[in-house]
């Protein structure tokens, strides 16, 4: 986008900078800095990793004269925080350098930060403004903004379709493991990398069954999302490529079953409305996002719920005839369309969950 004013362009670069430590910083927000002084960056830092200094001590430190500081107007994408956590108050620090002007994207919506870290930096003198490109940082981390205020993950659907609108060929007891490929190599090189930016990944009894997936990252450098299945009566055969123990694995069923190595088997009541118990005890332990990739059913399940975020469609240059019709999703939500080689990318936004 283009910037309207100054405060707009330095924020583009915090939201430059934040990118930059995309699936390495969760469960904490991806966040941006930069110091300013006389309309120049003279210092800039982001938030590289959980647990290590967040961007305002990265962007200080990165600045070789402290006493331009007291001068300065810091920039920086979500509101600093103002509590004990892994690392001290990023406000303490702020204050203590005696930054005159602090600019920030958006308020913090974490119940230990929400306004605090801004009432402080107030009553310690520094001028504030919150708010500049607040949309654009709200988007930036809406896993993160979705998990505080909304108590669950920020859920991506995810499905390849034919031209006709089928996900499957109807399989026959021959053909019962073969994945039916509809999209080419360039798409599913840039599912991989999604799955590496989010926390889990999730896909129904049958899917597991018919397509035996790995649900890894195999075509893309970055780390595998956990991986949860739908297993009611306990009937996916354990060779399966979901129980090869590689990678941590939830299995929701109603069956006591004692979790193995790497395979945590989780019982829920399957005679009431299982979404809600799944998203729940992924929000217990921390999962910030998931993609559900399939089945139909398992999709459907989440549409009709109005549960889901986005919805990221693949259509490939391929007719079935016949077979299993893809999910249905409200086409006016669209937000995105991009051409990948001979298949293209609808991305759809959920605006009314």
């Amino acid at each position: 986008m283009k910037p309207k004013n100054t405060d707009e362009k330095f924020m583009l670069r915090c939201h430059d900078l934040a990118r930059l430590g995309i699936a390495r910083t969760a469960p904490n927000p991806m966040v941006g800095c930069v110091i300013v002084l006389d309309e120049k960056i003279i210092g800039e830092g982001y938030h590289r990793k959980c647990g290590e200094a967040h961007a305002e001590v990265n962007a200080i430190n990165s600045v070789s004269n402290h006493e331009l500081l007291k001068k300065s107007t810091l920039y920086v994408s979500l509101e600093p925080c103002s509590h004990y956590g892994k690392t001290p108050p990023c406000t303490d620090l702020i204050i203590s350098k005696k930054i005159p002007r602090v600019v920030i994207g958006c308020v913090d919506s974490f119940s230990e930060v929400s306004g605090r870290g801004i009432k402080k930096l107030k009553q310690a003198g520094c001028d504030v403004i919150v708010g500049v490109l607040e949309n654009e940082s709200r988007e930036l981390n809406k896993r993160f903004f979705t998990f505080n205020e909304k108590k669950r993950p920020y859920i991506i659907l995810k499905w390849a379709q034919t031209l006709d609108g089928f996900i499957d060929i109807i399989r026959t007891d021959e053909n019962q493991i073969a994945p039916t490929w509809i999209s080419n190599e360039h798409s599913r090189m840039l599912v991989h990398k999604w799955r590496s930016h989010e926390d889990a990944i999730m896909v129904g009894t049958n899917t597991a069954e018919k397509d035996n997936p790995s649900l890894n990252v195999r075509d893309w450098d970055g780390k595998n999302p956990l991986r949860v299945v739908l297993d009611r009566q306990l009937r996916l055969n354990e060779k399966l490529n979901l129980f090869n123990n590689k990678i941590q694995t939830i299995v929701f069923t109603e069956k006591d079953k004692k979790s193995l190595k790497n395979i945590e088997y989780i019982k829920i009541d399957f005679s009431k409305n299982i979404i809600p118990q799944i998203l729940d005890y992924l929000f217990q332990i921390k999962v910030q996002s998931i993609i559900i990739e399939g089945g139909e059913k398992l999709i459907m399940s989440f549409v009709n719920q109005n549960m889901w975020d986005e919805a990221r469609v693949f259509v490939g240059n391929k007719f079935f005839n016949n077979g299993v019709s893809s999910p249905k999703i409200n086409a006016n939500y669209l937000s995105k369309e991009v051409n990948i080689f001979d298949s293209k990318l609808f991305v759809y936004r959920n605006i009314k969950n």
